[in-house]
């Protein structure tokens, strides 16, 4: 190779540069990882070229077979991994070898500790593996080209993992990448054919491009007395399987397959927690391989977040990030859909039209469902941690559907799980999903005509909410519902299977054929003899309170607040001012209980009626969750009642 140009020097990205130290101090816990991210990268470039191929088959120049080779030099101490996939120009290897281009870097890099176990399940996620290479490697160059440009201009990248980087503009006859890892003393081993074979079987034989490596053969010794040896020849072999992992009979694929596939296609560390493998035919022809992730991604919620299938079409790569075969709600999922039906010029453009991929996007969405409700229903001990896992990591999205997929939100709902006041959560639980609609249901009170619910900001204040009293005192059980999301989603379902929801916090308690005639009896005493009081709070509190009612919803509480049906929560409106948008905010209702000690002391004081009312108004608010409106002047009050 002649060089055509000096060398370039370039700093590293500070994140970068942050990295490579983590790295070179074990990063990994096993570093034997470096060689299958090495080979996946090498797999997604050829990848890349058979996509662009598609449109541009001049790309391939004269090599029509994509492949990736491995070789070594014992006396170089070097390892080489080879593709003839896209390639990289000078400017390609600068920007992706020397930042980290990825969107959410900051958040990334703030999230690295230095512990091993740690940090390993977020590298990959982030798409950075080229540099797990350094924890064996004390220099690596990286030789390329990109399919298409002239043999002139190619590049060289070197670097030992400091600071720094160089580049310069060589020759180079074959289009792809040479990633060449110049070993540490103490890696010696990966010098070694028969270790290197068994690694790329354990971790990459479900890629499905050849993997070669020169083949070696037993040399008798030419003389006697003398051992004889391995002689690497000049004929190459394929160390894997060389077929795509999804087109072979599920019979023929361990458990350990599908989990590499898995972290090879997602570039997460830790194992899935579930899949599903299916040939689907009729109408629309396709192979599906979903895989349901053990953890969230950090960027989930984030608008740049890529979410979608790797699509195939007879077996040939078209695009990653396929987000039509996916409702939104499902956006973590991931696998690879492989159809019989679409065209090999396919577009995004075009999957937004095509019938085909409308009917592979149901298809998706059933096969996911289902085997959610497969473990969410298992009597299987092991089967229900996986659902309790799932559900703590994807939950609140998977709430999303009941508005985006009103076809599946019967289906949906039944997955759901909740905090509650009984059934099989105490109301002093801790544990945040434990009761579905489900057994709710299947445990309402003999007379129980509502699946009765409460939303709050958080456990605790959803727990010791003052609403909660009448539904305690009647051995009611209230589902607890704390996700942000959750109000919202219920605005799509209104009722499980025929049993209407109906919020504690919204309209006036009832209980229907649950309160008996003697308690309606006493409300409408209460409410003929306590109406000057009333309408005297109703003045004094008009800036603040709506109306002023009595109730029979509270028990140990003096006073409760309340919305109309129809009217926003404090919960919600806080929601949609985080999102930017301006929302009225109504007054609230103000509801008391007649036979509270401080209620009572209302009607014999009238010198501090006023300070009263807005101290119980205000205590009303904290219980919510909220804070007065004047901090300062409530405790100026309540300083002034104890002192009095």
């Amino acid at each position: 190779m002649s060089k055509k140009s000096k060398n370039h020097t370039h700093s590293f990205q500070a994140e970068v540069a942050q990295l490579l130290h983590l790295v070179t101090h074990s990063l990994y816990s096993n570093p034997e990882i470096f060689l299958r991210e090495l080979v996946s990268n090498a797999s997604d470039a050829c990848d890349k070229l058979r996509f662009e191929g598609l449109n541009q088959p001049e790309l391939y120049e004269s090599d029509p077979d994509l492949r990736i080779q491995i070789t070594f030099d014992k006396a170089a101490k070097t390892l080489t991994i080879t593709d003839n996939g896209i390639g990289l120009t000078e400017a390609d290897a600068i920007e992706h070898l020397g930042t980290i281009a990825k969107s959410g870097t900051k958040e990334f890099m703030s999230k690295l500790t230095g512990e091993q176990k740690t940090d390993a399940q977020l590298i990959g996620q982030f798409g950075v593996g080229f540099y797990s290479g350094f924890i064996v490697a004390d220099k690596i160059t990286v030789e390329s080209r990109r399919a298409g440009t002239p043999t002139t201009e190619a590049v060289r990248w070197v670097s030992d993992g400091t600071g720094a980087f160089t580049t310069e503009t060589i020759t180079r006859e074959a289009r792809g990448t040479s990633v060449i890892l110049h070993l540490r003393n103490e890696f010696e081993q990966y010098l070694n054919a028969w270790d290197i074979k068994q690694l790329i079987r354990k971790y990459s034989d479900h890629i499905s491009l050849p993997i070669e490596m020169k083949k070696e053969v037993w040399q008798d010794a030419k003389e006697e007395n003398q051992p004889g040896e391995m002689v690497t020849t000049d004929e190459w072999e394929t160390v894997n399987s060389a077929s795509a992992l999804w087109t072979r009979p599920k019979k023929d694929i361990t458990d350990e397959q599908y989990q590499e596939f898995y972290k090879h296609i997602s570039h997460d560390f830790k194992e899935p927690l579930a899949w599903a493998h299916n040939r689907v035919e009729g109408a629309t022809e396709y192979t599906q391989l979903l895989f349901i992730p053990t953890q969230a991604p950090h960027d989930l919620y984030y608008r740049e977040h890529k979410s979608g299938l790797k699509l195939y079409v007879k077996r040939v790569f078209i695009m990653d990030d396929a987000e039509q075969l996916l409702p939104q709600y499902l956006r973590f999922i991931k696998g690879v859909i492989d159809s019989s039906d679409l065209p090999l010029n396919v577009s995004r453009e075009l999957l937004q039209e095509s019938r085909d991929v409308k009917a592979i996007r149901e298809g998706n969405t059933r096969r996911i469902l289902s085997t959610l409700e497969s473990l969410a229903n298992s009597d299987d001990a092991a089967e229900q941690d996986k659902y309790a896992k799932f559900y703590a990591e994807f939950g609140a999205v998977l709430k999303e559907g009941l508005a985006e997929d009103a076809g599946n939100a019967e289906k949906i709902a039944k997955l759901l799980r909740y905090a509650s006041t009984g059934g099989a959560n105490s109301a002093n639980s801790t544990d945040t999903q434990t009761r579905s609609f489900a057994q709710y249901k299947a445990d309402m009170k003999d007379g129980q005509e509502a699946i009765y619910y409460l939303t709050a900001e958080n456990l605790a204040t959803a727990k010791n909410s003052p609403q909660l009293e009448v539904f305690h005192k009647k051995g009611i059980e209230v589902l607890l519902m704390t996700d942000r999301i959750d109000e919202w989603a219920l605005n799509y379902l209104t009722e499980f299977d025929g049993t209407p929801l109906r919020s504690v916090t919204k309209g006036a308690v009832d209980l229907g054929k649950l309160q008996d005639e003697e308690e309606k009896k006493a409300l409408d005493e209460a409410n003929e003899q306590l109406k000057p009081l009333v309408e005297k709070l109703q003045e004094v509190l008009k800036d603040s309170a709506k109306s002023v009612r009595i109730t029979t919803r509270l028990v140990d509480s003096p006073a409760c607040l309340v919305i109309d049906e129809n009217e926003l929560s404090p919960q919600m409106i806080k929601m949609f001012k985080q999102m930017g948008q301006d929302v009225p905010e109504p007054k609230p209702i103000l509801e008391i209980n007649p036979e509270h000690a401080l209620v009572k002391r209302l009607e014999k004081n009238e010198s501090e009626f006023a300070d009263l009312a807005h101290v119980i108004f205000d205590q009303a608010k904290i219980a919510d969750g909220q804070i007065p409106a004047d901090p300062a002047g409530y405790l100026k009050r309540v300083n002034a009642l104890l002192l009095g």
